[in-house]
């Protein structure tokens, strides 16, 4: 059984460096996607401070369908270009919002959600899989260190999975 280890770093980039590691481990020898994607939302969401959902959206056609997660119930699906994951789906770039109230088109799955990070998962030829969703009750909970952290994570996710 892994345990998940609370982060003992105080800066937030070496916190990122250790929950890297503990991805390593849990994901290691393991290439089935949605085991994966069970264990490492359950590491992310137990890890993290603040948080109150993350976890993963598959694309399937031009919509997310919801994946493992950690949190309340979530949005079945969302279309390409609606919400922060449809964003995030159909630009394919990372996206930060400090408040997701001030979002034009904001899906509010959870109302209790004031921030939130989206970070596109691009398989080795370009393709969307999907989007990694992590969204926090606190305003402006995720700044640069946490776009360049999921990012690196979800790198790591995806090499696990052999995409």
């Amino acid at each position: 059984m892994f345990d998940v280890t609370p982060l003992s770093a105080t800066d937030r980039s070496e916190q990122y460096a250790e929950l890297a590691r503990q991805v390593d481990g849990l994901l290691h020898g393991e290439t089935q996607l949605i085991a994966n994607a069970a264990n490492f939302a359950a590491l992310v969401f137990h890890a993290l401070p603040e948080l109150n959902w993350c976890g993963f959206y598959f694309a399937e056609g031009q919509e997310l369908v919801v994946g493992p997660f950690q949190g309340k119930p979530a949005c079945v699906r969302i279309a390409f270009g609606r919400g922060v994951c449809g964003t995030a789906a159909a630009t394919r770039q990372t996206q930060v919002v400090p408040d997701v109230h001030a979002f034009a088109g904001h899906i509010a799955c959870d109302s209790a959600s004031r921030s939130e990070i989206v970070v596109p998962l691009l398989r080795r030829d370009g393709s969307l899989l999907g989007v990694w969703d992590v969204d926090s009750p606190r305003p402006a909970r995720f700044d640069e260190v946490d776009r360049v952290g999921m990012q690196a994570l979800c790198a790591r996710f995806l090499r696990a999975c052999a995409l």
